[in-house]
């Protein structure tokens, strides 16, 4: 099974650590969503964007454990796309994004980056 990051399971970012057992298949860019700062971490929301991701071959324990760090109290729900590398899950964020930065670029890593005032 695959499975899409953008945030802090992405290469070198915070949660990365939960992907050691990952394999990378490569870079993906998802159409169709919106990137949202909730603090340390992000969520995506549908809407009229892009968001730039990776998308790693896994297997069903980390799969579960991911599901247990993401979908707990309802946080996010996972959808499946399909990428270039075949169908993946992503985490959906389920709350309400109002007052949260929106994060133009699409990408977690340039989050820092954004211009003054937005």
């Amino acid at each position: 099974m695959r499975i899409i990051v953008y945030g802090t399971l992405r290469r070198k970012q915070g949660n990365s650590h939960w992907m050691t057992n990952a394999q990378l298949l490569g870079e993906h860019q998802i159409e169709g969503f919106q990137l949202y700062s909730l603090g340390h971490y992000p969520g995506v929301v549908p809407g009229d964007g892009k968001v730039i991701c990776e998308v790693y071959r896994i297997d069903a324990s980390t799969l579960g454990e991911l599901d247990a760090l993401r979908t707990k109290g309802g946080e996010y729900k996972r959808q499946l796309l399909q990428t270039p590398y075949g169908s993946a899950w992503l985490y959906v964020y389920q709350r309400p994004v109002a007052g949260r930065q929106l994060i133009d670029s699409g990408d977690w890593l340039l989050r820092d980056e954004q211009p003054e005032g937005e």
